[in-house]
């Protein structure tokens, strides 16, 4: 075993390598190896190759190219501008108007996407050209694309819930499950914000009322059923357990692909896009898992969850207190690492202490998905930001930083919300999974 100080001066080598701008698969990896050389001798380098063979051999993992590729055949098949219009003539009534609409689909498209950077992409291009037509606040535009699409990573399917459960061996289909009351309030409570906002603000909001029949609401309405229907396969197959989340990540994208023929949009174009960008973002994802697993196993061979845990004991630290640290310890550190690099850098480490504390994992889980997502509106690394930047083309992004702002206020309160009612997380797992 090493001592505490030196894992902790680890630790902070390799985030100082990632803010230094290294690829946290790079940073991971070089930091692991320099622990090995140091402490266990360079033989034990031998046992990269197991731990690299072992990691990929895992059949969970294939979900999550196949999660990835059926938000890429969605997002380019034209089902997003559909789902769009439709919203928009049930929610433009509310308070807030179309605000709502960047809300809801984006809560709709994260039950079929599983990434927050593809939902602030597509929500983006499908709702800016709408909102130059009307009276709006642009950094309140701005700022509900970017806080609804991290949305995408809380409600199921979730690309981070894969890799969290298959770090710390939690299982997927409760972590599936966990998402969905805590995505249904989130969405709830931005809807809520934007209200209070048009209500104190009411200059900031456009006021026309369009009237819509009951009929034309009814019409449109009938695409939305892509989605619901892809939520259904995907997720019911889970929770019935008559699929495993490979096996119905790969049902979903044969009901994408179906939905693509339905719409004219499937021919060899639009695959070739899609399995490219798929094959890049997977690679991506799996060099990290690797590196994470790696990590993982070496953290674990040199004793460090025992001491830190032993640490815990001694100082008398309780639940409460350790996820108070934690909420200010990823607010800090997302201002400077990108989220998936935060969550898989820092689990060898947090998680033990998770455990021997007796903390929920499940809810544990829910609760990082929470910190991530803050992670990816606030500066100056929030990478919602700055992909709805892009699409907007112009101005200056510190617009979407004041627009952010009372959405992270919302995420804060609900996250202490989760922390003190925290059956609104385990209670449907629990109701599932026994």
């Amino acid at each position: 075993m090493i001592s505490l100080s030196t894992a902790i001066f680890g630790f902070i080598m390799m985030l100082g390598f990632m803010i230094l701008g290294w690829h946290v698969g790079v940073a991971m990896l070089i930091t692991s190896f320099i622990g090995v050389i140091f402490t266990l001798g360079t033989n034990a380098l031998n046992s990269f190759g197991t731990q690299l063979w072992s990691t990929m051999n895992d059949f969970l993992l294939t979900a999550i190219p196949l999660f990835v590729l059926l938000g890429e055949i969605l997002l380019r098949s034209g089902v997003t501008d559909r789902m769009y219009t439709s919203l928009s003539l049930w929610l433009s009534r509310l308070p807030g108007g179309l605000l709502h609409t960047n809300i809801g689909t984006c809560a709709v498209f994260a039950a079929v996407s599983g990434s927050s950077v593809a939902t602030a992409a597509t929500i983006s291009t499908v709702a800016l050209p709408e909102f130059k037509k009307r009276n709006y606040s642009e950094k309140l535009v701005l700022g509900s694309i970017a806080a609804g699409a991290t949305l995408g990573i809380l409600i199921p399917p979730s690309v981070n819930m894969i890799i969290f459960g298959a770090l710390t061996n939690t299982s997927i289909g409760q972590l599936f499950a966990g998402g969905i009351v805590p995505g249904i309030f989130l969405t709830i409570a931005f809807m809520t914000c934007i209200v209070v906002i048009a209500k104190l603000y009411p200059k900031m909001v456009d006021q026309t009322k369009i009237e819509v029949s009951l009929y034309d609401k009814l019409k449109h309405s009938i695409h939305l059923l892509p989605a619901i229907f892809i939520f259904s396969v995907t997720m019911g197959s889970i929770y019935t357990g008559w699929a495993t989340p490979s096996e119905a990540a790969g049902m979903g994208v044969i009901s994408s692909l179906i939905i693509a023929a339905v719409y004219k949009k499937l021919n060899f174009t639009l695959l070739n896009i899609c399995i490219l960008s798929t094959m890049r973002t997977t690679a991506l994802c799996f060099f990290i898992i690797i590196a994470a697993f790696y990590l993982n196993f070496i953290v674990g061979m040199l004793g460090i969850p025992q001491k830190l845990t032993m640490f815990v004991s001694e100082i008398g630290t309780t639940p409460l207190q350790l996820i108070f640290v934690l909420v200010i310890f990823y607010l800090v550190l997302g201002c400077f690492i990108e989220t998936l690099s935060m969550m898989v850098g820092t689990i060898p480490i947090v998680f033990p202490l998770i455990v021997h504390l007796g903390i929920d994992p499940v809810w544990f889980g829910i609760f990082l998905v929470l910190m991530m997502e803050i992670s990816l509106i606030t500066p100056p690394v929030g990478m919602n930001i700055y992909v709805v930047q892009g699409v907007r083309g112009h101005g200056s992004v510190k617009d979407i930083f004041v627009g952010v702002t009372p959405f992270v206020i919302t995420m804060l309160l609900f996250i202490i919300f989760i922390t003190f009612f925290p059956k609104i997380v385990t209670w449907l797992p629990n109701l599932l999974f026994n």
